[in-house]
């Protein structure tokens, strides 16, 4: 049909119903002089000329691929196998959208299930849903799920899990009127001390969240928390590097209800910050709350292996105060990306890949904790990051190892006010001892320098 605009009539009735005169007083609450700002821009140029201006302003950035880099804080710089790139940029892969008619959309509702089921395996959990937005809003909507399936709203949450996790979970159950309680960290003399989140816990307690590795780099044995979540009836909500369950037991074999995670490390760009894909992986018995997509695999009249879209959660497939999820992005595109990546790996080349990381990190942390000044302060077992305490600035010290071709770690004073001495250094199998043996001379620089 044409289209058919609105009439002048109609537009007063609209502006008289939400009770305003005019379309412009709907922007009054933008100050005045943004509102209608003059934006001072040059002539126009040929287009090689222009083609070179851009080219200048894009080559101030320098890639992580340029320099050494020992930034993670959950983006990571991971090698990516070219075979991952070239079977996503298919066309009956890039140009396909989400399969809302899953009948005509065989091809990536298969890959999709692929990925679920290699979730399930890497998580050591029953079912995994198709994909989150990332880790960190996989993460609220496993705190909402808890607190559906067992009707309370106290959420404790470790605080050594991801700060920026912890603020999306807060943005997302704010209007709830959910009770958080985050555990304490604490910096001594040699190294960080973490509250026992099970002292925590409660008969009032929908879900404890830890981190595995944490923030901070660190191993835990969380047997015990999960039997203090038995006896409170708390949910067990786990959050995971997918690379270190290459190397370390995976959330269900700790006993975890519901295990979610950033699928990034796993063959996807760092991408200036995304877009990435969440991973959330739980036990069958609550998977009818279970929020995203879920495929799943059948046979149709003829006896043919067929997938479709199943227990769907969103409230255009079901009733509204059944919905679970408002999740409307597919990401099946990085779910395929994920999926080759592992598929790539296998089990073997995972645990290579984290075998990498774990080692280059404490090559790094033991030559760091030699310098004078410097102090590693995440403690044994970690991973592949840990915390190091700086005499220079931390802000500073980056500014240094910048202009030495070297990418720094994360200064913790944003997060951790007690920690603004401190920066989160990470390894990955991108590092060589070489760019390592740099770094910890650039350090020993930079505090010689400052003396």
């Amino acid at each position: 049909m044409p289209f058919v605009p609105l009439t002048d009539a109609e537009r007063r009735a609209m502006l008289e119903r939400i009770g305003v005169r005019s379309v412009d007083d709907l922007f009054t609450l933008i100050p005045e002089p943004l509102r209608y700002p003059t934006i001072d821009l040059p002539p126009g140029e040929p287009e090689l000329a222009a083609a070179r201006a851009v080219q200048q302003l894009a080559a101030r950035n320098r890639p992580a691929s340029a320099l050494a880099c020992f930034l993670g804080a959950g983006v990571y710089h991971h090698y990516i196998p070219s075979a991952v790139g070239a079977l996503a940029s298919r066309g009956e892969f890039l140009t396909s959208y989400t399969p809302y008619q899953a009948e005509v959309s065989q091809g990536t509702l298969q890959v999709t299930f692929e990925f679920q089921s290699l979730v399930c395996e890497l998580f050591a959990m029953e079912v995994a849903n198709a994909g989150m937005y990332d880790g960190a809003t996989a993460l609220a909507e496993a705190v909402l799920m808890a607190e559906r399936i067992t009707h309370r709203s106290r959420v404790v949450l470790a605080g050594s899990v991801h700060p920026e996790y912890r603020a999306v979970v807060e943005t997302y159950v704010a209007p709830r009127g959910t009770e958080l309680v985050v555990g304490a960290v604490e910096r001594g003399d040699t190294a960080l001390h973490e509250q026992d989140v099970g002292d925590l816990l409660d008969e009032r307690t929908a879900c404890c969240v830890v981190q595995q590795p944490t923030f901070f780099g660190t191993i835990h044995d969380w047997r015990a928390l999960r039997a203090a979540c038995d006896r409170t009836g708390a949910l067990l909500v786990m959050v995971c590097n997918p690379i270190a369950l290459g190397l370390l037991r995976p959330p269900g074999d700790w006993g975890a209800d519901i295990a979610v995670g950033e699928g990034q490390p796993l063959g996807i760009a760092m991408s200036y910050g995304g877009p990435w894909i969440g991973l959330m992986a739980t036990r069958e018995r609550y998977v009818r709350q279970l929020p995203g997509r879920l495929v799943g695999a059948t046979r149709d009249v003829r006896g043919r292996r067929g997938y479709v879209l199943t227990l769907q959660a969103r409230e255009q497939h079901i009733r509204r105060e059944k919905a679970t999820s408002n999740i409307c992005t597919s990401e099946a595109l990085l779910a395929l990306q994920a999926a080759i990546y592992l598929s790539l790996l296998g089990p073997r080349g995972l645990r290579q890949v984290a075998e990498s990381c774990y080692q280059y990190a404490h090559y790094a942390a033991a030559a760091i904790a030699q310098l004078p000044g410097y102090a590693v302060l995440t403690p044994e077992p970690f991973f592949h990051e840990f915390v190091v305490r700086c005499p220079v600035p931390p802000s500073e010290l980056n500014r240094q190892l910048l202009a030495a071709g070297i990418l720094g770690g994360l200064p913790l004073g944003r997060f951790y006010p007690a920690l603004a001495d401190c920066m989160l250094l990470c390894c990955t199998e991108m590092n060589t001892r070489e760019e390592i043996d740099r770094l910890v001379a650039a350090l020993a620089a930079a505090r010689r320098e400052t003396a």
